[in-house]
């Protein structure tokens, strides 16, 4: 993740969701032939342009990115009033995006391998789409992750989602997003970013945690194809995933449903953003090393 102002700016395009929404995309090309495509699903409070720099060094390894701004997100929102807004389709309309982009970017770079990736909320969506959708993927990478279910007690879900809110472990802190990083400079630039820091309402921060309860089931995690490549990395450091536990409980519900090929990260002292973090040139090593077994 980075601000973007170190890569090349991405191609724009967009594309109309099921339900009539206009949402804004983006591709970044590799310079030569496209080895394989990996499809980019950002977080909360945030825009996919935020993964520049990532999408760069994939692009400099032949692999072609794909990303959409979601709904209430970016450019996505048609105002600054709609930042944190799901609408009317909400979550389900977020995931539907998904396959519409996904589906795209098969039909404009036919026969290459895919890789769906997805970072916080993103891995939340990704989780969703992988159960129903695995046989269209050829491997998942999920980031800043964990259990959503287990997420949800922590949480008060009768009010908007403040973001703020997982700075607690970080006071007395400088900003009230110390928890996304080490390295204050990408926490300044998103401080400073209009389209970023926002939670969502309470309509959608309830239809999203009603969508992960399901994941739990473990009749749902079995639809999923038992040797689809699946990628987890975290940060120690990261509020969300509570001191590991919530990403333990992930992993290991996905290997008792019989997932063959499932490879974990742990980053010691890392915070929620591994692609902005100070190591960020290790975590996106050892994406790269991954994908270059996956994408063959």
């Amino acid at each position: 993740m980075s601000t973007g102002d170190d890569a090349k700016d991405p191609v724009e395009l967009s594309y109309e969701g099921r339900d009539g929404l206009r949402v804004a995309a983006y591709r970044w090309d590799p310079a030569g032939e496209v080895r394989g495509i990996v499809q980019l699903t950002h977080g909360m409070g945030e825009h996919v342009r935020r993964y520049g720099h990532l999408a760069a060094r994939l692009a400099g390894r032949g692999v072609v990115v794909y990303g959409q701004d979601h709904r209430g997100h970016g450019a996505t929102a048609r105002s600054d009033a709609e930042l944190g807004q799901l609408g009317g389709d909400g979550w389900g309309g977020l995931v539907d995006d998904i396959d519409v982009l996904l589906t795209l970017a098969r039909s404009e770079q036919p026969d290459r391998p895919l890789v769906l990736l997805g970072h916080s909320m993103g891995s939340f969506a990704a989780q969703q789409y992988l159960v129903d959708h695995s046989e269209s993927l050829d491997g998942v990478v999920l980031t800043g992750t964990a259990a959503l279910d287990l997420l949800e007690p922590a949480l008060d879900l009768d009010s908007p989602l403040d973001l703020a809110a997982f700075n607690a472990p970080f006071a007395p802190a400088r900003t009230d997003y110390e928890w996304l990083s080490r390295d204050p400079a990408q926490v300044d630039a998103y401080v400073a970013d209009p389209r970023c820091g926002f939670g969502l309402d309470i309509p959608s921060v309830k239809a999203m945690f009603a969508a992960g309860r399901p994941l739990a089931d473990p009749d749902r995690l079995a639809a999923v194809r038992a040797d689809l490549p699946l990628y987890i990395a975290v940060g120690d450091a990261d509020p969300v995933n509570a001191q590991l536990q919530l990403f333990h409980a992930l992993v290991d519900r996905y290997r008792a449903a019989g997932l063959t090929d499932v490879t974990t990260k742990v980053y010691a002292g890392a915070r929620h953003e591994l692609f902005n973090e100070t190591n960020r040139e290790e975590v996106e090593s050892d994406l790269v090393a991954w994908l270059d077994r996956v994408i063959v």
